[in-house]
């Protein structure tokens, strides 16, 4: 990996984040960036707890997260991307799909993922080159080899209402050209999904790194692809559409996406 870390402690500390997440009074402590663009008490605890703890096993690592953007960072060099909490607007509703994601970056690739789930429990992980789990157990994408025979998960890129016609138009044709869709909230969860075989792929026209760094590690170990819309990979540091796949309806899923 470049940095020597502890799998088993990193995911020890991702399950201590439970009892934080499901502090409702934090949960309606909430503040509102933006249209559609929320923060809570919960996603600053969150990130206080992970960012001490990290810092203190892993002091040569940088952090990049919502919260602390990446002005000054080195990329050459080790960086944690962190989402204290993807899915904040299923958070303060109760739907119950959000996560925590964290990923590392190492100066050339990702070398680590994980993404939890604390209302249910599952903890999707994945180290470069061992292979992706699911609390523990090994999982692989699906094979479909297929567009028209597979679920594909949609993103509706909330905090850009001003893509919403850009956004609909390229929904409608993954609609038309696959089994059906899903859209869940929370884009590291429903790339997770794709890893583990439960949906075959995902699109949305605009996510950040922190959404989809720590998903994208399990997805790759996981057997998937993970492209932008020009079926380049994925930049990690930066904001990028996001087309992810079991692999084998991958030119299917761009063509739909790009229209």
């Amino acid at each position: 990996m470049g940095v020597s870390v502890d799998i088993d402690a990193l995911l020890h500390l991702l399950r201590r984040c439970k009892p934080i997440v499901m502090d409702r009074r934090a949960v309606h402590q909430v503040t509102e960036k933006e249209l559609s663009d929320y923060v809570t008490a919960v996603d600053f605890h969150v990130q206080s707890f992970l960012g001490r703890e990290l810092h203190q096993r892993w002091p040569e690592v940088q952090m990049l997260s919502e919260e602390q953007p990446p002005e000054g960072l080195d990329f050459n060099r080790p960086c944690w991307i962190l989402d204290h909490i993807d899915g904040t607007s299923n958070l303060i509703h109760d739907y119950q799909e959000s996560s925590i994601s964290l990923a590392l970056w190492d100066g050339e690739a990702l070398a680590f993922g994980a993404v939890y789930n604390p209302f249910t429990d599952e903890l999707f992980h994945a180290a470069r080159g061992q292979g992706a789990f699911l609390n523990g157990a090994p999982i692989h994408v699906s094979n479909r080899p297929d567009l028209l025979h597979s679920l594909m998960i949609v993103g509706t890129c909330p905090h850009y209402k001003e893509r919403a016609q850009e956004t609909c138009d390229m929904i409608r044709r993954v609609f038309e050209r696959s089994e059906d869709i899903r859209r869940g909230g929370s884009a590291a969860l429903e790339i997770c999904k794709v890893a583990c075989g439960r949906a075959d792929g995902f699109v949305e026209l605009e996510l950040m790194p922190w959404d989809y760094a720590g998903g994208t590690a399990v997805l790759l170990e996981a057997g998937g692809a993970a492209t932008d819309l020009e079926g380049s990979p994925l930049p990690m540091v930066l904001s990028s559409p996001c087309v992810i796949s079991n692999g084998f309806i991958h030119a299917e899923a761009l063509e739909a996406a790009r229209g």
